[in-house]
């Protein structure tokens, strides 16, 4: 079947943020065969290949993507073998053993984790109301609410760029990190993601360990693990109440998530952050800093909470761009907004953090289409339009 590619395509209605220019060309593959058309097509027109997935980790460029923007759209969700790996326990505190299922790219996200509750196989239920697909989220160690899908992908199938070969990569070997992988680094437009295997736990026991959610769900640490769907209820319920799920009514709804990522800093550098927030003035008595210990000794603080101690409150506008009134860390389109004017807001926010505090925040969301250097003073010099990416 031939690869059906159309010309100047809107990127903003396939975007949770709803802003951005045209792809110069775009198409969908259904299955390895249109994803390597795909690659064909765009070494003989001489554009870069740019991967969409669900749209809800980009911000696209006003004057739009010249590239052939992919869309890939392989699907299916199933058991593939098993039992297999290691063993863990049911919500009863029997084993339970871990089994694959195997879900391909383009299938919605939380499609697969309502399947997953519904079947009882645990692993995902804290990630409950994520948007996006599947195939995205290796590369950004989806995370949330206590869980990140580094915890439970088995294997990831791609295809290589360089050689229309299908590769079959071990989760372990895929070099995860918070909100990083080797896909981001490494990697970075090596391979197209066709599908994801999971190793879930059937009968197993919920994932209930971040203080959040143990409030929410009233189950202390060390007590029995509430059941998945109850989990997944008080997840859904949590992010909605920070609009972090796609709800057309909600004012906020038009954004691409967290927008910064929380910085994790060596254990020498947190301290001078530490020091430099006590220096400021911005602690009410007898408040805390937000901090929680990250791999590797170190440190991991809240973006959030530096945000607002910034000075940046819920509700902050900048033209039709503003912060979410629910949750400082979500830019948001609040009708009619430009890439420009969100690009700006982020700006002001990670310098006034930057200045306020001397913390670098890291943006979250892929910045596509934007020229060499424009894009240089939010993610330290690292050009983020990497077209192959």
């Amino acid at each position: 079947m031939s690869l059906d590619v159309r010309e100047s395509v809107p990127l903003a209605p396939l975007t949770t943020l709803g802003v951005g220019g045209p792809a110069r060309f775009y198409a969908e593959a259904a299955d390895e065969a249109a994803v390597v058309e795909a690659f064909r097509f765009a070494e003989a027109r001489g554009v870069p290949l740019f991967v969409l997935g669900g749209g809800s980790n980009l911000l696209v460029a006003d004057r739009g993507v010249d590239a052939l923007v992919l869309r890939v759209r392989v699907r299916g969700i199933e058991p593939v073998r098993g039992p297999v790996g290691a063993v863990d326990h049911d919500a009863a505190g029997g084993p339970a053993p871990r089994f694959l299922v195997r879900a391909g790219a383009g299938e919605g996200w939380d499609d697969l984790v309502a399947r997953a509750v519904a079947e009882g196989w645990a692993g995902v239920e804290c990630l409950s109301g994520i948007p996006g697909d599947v195939g995205a989220t290796p590369i950004q160690n989806v995370g949330a609410y206590g869980q990140e899908v580094a915890e439970t992908i088995a294997e990831v199938c791609a295809v290589d760029r360089a050689t229309g070969a299908t590769a079959v990569i071990a989760g372990a070997d895929c070099g995860f990190g918070y909100r990083d992988s080797r896909f981001k680094r490494a990697w970075r437009g090596r391979y197209v993601i066709t599908a994801v295997t999971f190793a879930l736990r059937p009968g197993g026991a919920a994932t209930v360990r971040y203080p959040e959610l143990q409030r929410a769900l009233s189950a202390p640490a060390g007590g029995p693990a509430p059941p998945l769907d109850e989990v997944r209820r008080a997840v859904i319920a949590l992010r909605r109440g920070k609009s972090m799920v796609l709800d057309p009514a909600d004012e906020n709804g038009r954004s691409a998530g967290s927008f910064f990522m929380n910085p994790t800093l060596e254990a020498g550098a947190a301290a001078g952050a530490i020091a430099r927030i006590e220096a400021a003035g911005v602690l009410a008595p007898g408040e805390a800093i937000p901090r929680y210990p990250a791999d590797g000794g170190r440190v991991k603080l809240s973006a959030a909470w530096l945000i607002e101690r910034a000075g940046f409150a819920k509700g902050t506008r900048h033209g039709a761009a503003g912060i979410s009134t629910r949750h400082t860390l979500a830019l948001v389109n609040r009708g009619g907004a430009t890439a420009a004017e969100l690009l700006e807001l982020a700006r002001r926010v990670r310098r006034g953090v930057l200045d306020r505090f001397g913390v670098a925040l890291t943006p979250e969301p892929d910045l596509v289409g934007f020229a060499p250097g424009e894009t240089d003073d939010l993610v330290g010099g690292a050009h983020e339009d990497d077209l192959s990416g």
